[in-house]
């Protein structure tokens, strides 16, 4: 119960709670929210087993958890994955696919080649590094992308599957 706990701990499992989506958590985050709920410390990788393994869109197809606890983890969480809101293919085969981030956009492209399939990945929202010959640089740094929306832009792409290299696009400092 709440009573018993420090309150670093709860201060911690309130961080875990600000942001209302499963995708991006950690497991130590998904085991806070197993135990805020009265759930087993085992659920929480059943969790995220179905978030990162399975990529399920609905709390309800977690189908290894009892129906009570999904409508528990459904009162105050969603998944978080979202669709591109645009994809636009090359004649190479490239793809370039434009997700939501927020109030602003980003750029995830997906580069099939022979033998690999790589997607590229957007880690901020513009540039801090101001490169004169920059378009993303002139456009000003915005912020950077939460676990959520750089996983989204991985596992919601339809060449998931496929995908055997993960790079960071090169707008300024990736992860500065």
């Amino acid at each position: 119960s709440l009573s018993s706990m420090k309150d670093a701990d709860i201060q911690e499992i309130a961080e875990v709670f600000v942001d209302k989506r499963y995708a991006g958590k950690t497991i130590e985050e998904l085991k806070a929210i197993a135990a805020a709920y009265g759930m087993p410390r085992f659920a929480a990788t059943q969790i995220a087993t179905w978030l990162y393994r399975q990529r399920v869109k609905s709390i309800d197809q977690m189908t290894n958890l009892s129906k009570a606890n999904r409508e528990k983890l459904s009162a105050d969480f969603e998944i978080g994955y979202t669709a591109p809101v645009e994809a636009n293919r090359s004649d190479d085969g490239t793809i370039k696919y434009i997700f939501a981030a927020g109030e602003s956009f980003i750029e995830t492209v997906y580069i099939p080649d022979r033998d690999r399939a790589t997607l590229c990945v957007s880690s901020q929202v513009g540039c801090k590094m101001n490169c004169r010959f920059c378009m993303t640089g002139k456009q000003g740094f915005k912020k950077n992308l939460t676990a959520t929306e750089i996983i989204n832009q991985i596992v919601s792409v339809p060449e998931f599957e496929k995908l055997t290299n993960i790079v960071f696009m090169g707008m300024g400092e990736p992860l500065d």
